[in-house]
């Protein structure tokens, strides 16, 4: 496990420039998830995890690539800021993902922060094996050519920069390359397996 992750993160390297840019990234095979050994007991209720955790207010992204075979994408809660300078933020994905080897051989993705009325179309992206874009309008983002889906109310284009794993989850750091946001608009959030919107 630890041989595949320093191979995956060789691959990936450090961040490029527009001068230099990055070769797409072989996604590694899907691995045999084990964490816990045989035997071994688990130091909390996975479902009591769930719980708790819940508890916890966050906004609502939807991760969006582009590789040989099109446009592809997921719902994503968990998304952060991580560094000002240089400017990073940093996403979680299960490493069962189906769609994060796409957006690794991708080598860029774009977050689309999505706006309190768009719970439908993050329930869409949320989905597994389905067309997620079918009737979902985008244009290219900027500087990666990423989906940026229509009337989100930000956006943030970036190119994978590294990638560190975390259990049963890949910590994905992607560099900025490109970034907007509308002049308003309140954030979609999610809560206790509900979706809310911000009330001042």
């Amino acid at each position: 496990m630890a041989a595949t992750a320093v191979r995956y993160l060789r691959s990936v390297g450090a961040a490029t420039t527009a001068e230099q840019p990055q070769a797409p990234l072989e996604a590694l095979p899907r691995p045999d998830l084990r964490a816990v050994r045989d035997g071994e007991r688990l130091p909390v209720d996975p479902g009591e995890f769930r719980r708790v955790l819940g508890h916890f207010a966050s906004g609502v992204t939807v991760v969006t690539a582009r590789d040989a075979d099109g446009p592809a994408g997921f719902a994503c809660q968990s998304f952060a800021s991580l560094s000002l300078d240089p400017p990073l933020v940093a996403f979680m994905v299960a490493r069962t993902s189906t769609t994060w080897p796409r957006i690794a051989r991708a080598g860029a993705f774009c977050v689309n922060i999505l706006g309190a009325g768009q719970g439908a179309l993050c329930r869409g992206f949320a989905v597994s094996g389905a067309d997620k874009f079918t009737g979902v309008a985008y244009e290219d983002a900027p500087a990666t050519g990423s989906p940026l889906l229509d009337s989100v109310p930000a956006w943030v284009d970036c190119r994978v920069h590294a990638v560190h794993t975390g259990g049963d989850h890949l910590i994905v750091v992607g560099r900025v390359e490109a970034l907007g946001a509308a002049a308003e608009g309140e954030p979609l959030l999610f809560h206790r397996g509900v979706f809310g919107r911000f009330s001042r």
